[in-house]
């Protein structure tokens, strides 16, 4: 029977089943999302407790742990006058593979709705902070990989090109801009080849990238061979699960 006093919170990751799950075992991603002083003990029956920021405390049980499925774990506050004693609600979170990447669903069945209604919007937050941090291990070789499909421009030796672009694009990468649409990755490799003979250059990013869930802001620049800067402008670049680019829009300045 479905419990009419549950908080639900959807929210799709760009990383892979295995790198989400491991911040519900591991102790220490556990306390990554959670905070300093938040622990787990990865067992059924073991400890789970949270420590927040402004001193409360949470704690519970781990009830099951199917990898790379499912979680489930009691959830209540240590002190006393709080809605939810020690132990007193169940959390279940259940993980699956979706397209761009890995839906986590949370459910966390409480017994009343006012008690309910004050815990959507810590849930809303602590699902926005839990996402954050598993893309912040899914994008850490974001830069070298734009760096090395920028790289991937100006190679003028056809096998060499295509290699770098296997390692830095999926296979069915999309590029856009006002010159060129081109939907897979041979597709992308023509239009480089092509961009080569009419323009001539060598792109690089100019300055740090802006990264955040999956994504990267990313400021170009084409220079000549003499030196000279022929275009400037910005990549929204999008990442696959694997790592590897999954689309890049470009804007000319």
């Amino acid at each position: 029977m479905t419990n009419p006093f549950s908080i639900d919170r959807d929210v799709v990751i760009c990383a892979t089943r295995a790198t989400v799950f491991r911040y519900f075992t591991d102790p220490e991603r556990w306390a990554l999302w959670w905070g300093k002083g938040s622990r787990i003990d990865p067992r059924p029956g073991g400890e789970v407790f949270i420590q927040y920021p402004n001193g409360q405390s949470a704690q519970g049980n781990v009830v099951e742990i199917d990898a790379p499925n499912r979680f489930v774990f009691t959830f209540g506050y240590d002190r006393p006058d709080t809605p939810i004693p020690p132990g007193g609600s169940t959390v279940t979170i259940t993980v699956s593979e979706t397209a761009g990447g890995t839906r986590v669903q949370l459910r966390h069945d409480v017994a009343t709705e006012p008690v309910r209604v004050e815990h959507v919007a810590g849930w809303r937050y602590q699902m926005a902070v839990f996402a954050a941090v598993v893309a912040a291990e899914h994008d850490k070789d974001l830069v070298a990989t734009v760096d090395q499909y920028f790289a991937a421009w100006a190679l003028t030796e056809a096998a060499a090109r295509r290699t770098a672009l296997a390692a830095t694009c999926a296979d069915d990468v999309v590029y856009r801009d006002r010159f060129g649409f081109s939907m897979g990755r041979d597709d992308l490799d023509g239009h480089i080849a092509a961009a080569q003979r009419h323009l001539p250059a060598t792109l690089a990013r100019d300055g740090d990238p802006q990264v955040a869930l999956g994504m990267a802001v990313v400021q170009w620049r084409a220079a000549g061979a003499d030196g000279a800067v022929a275009a400037r402008g910005t990549s929204v670049v999008e990442l696959a699960p694997d790592g590897r680019i999954a689309r890049v829009t470009g804007f000319w300045v």
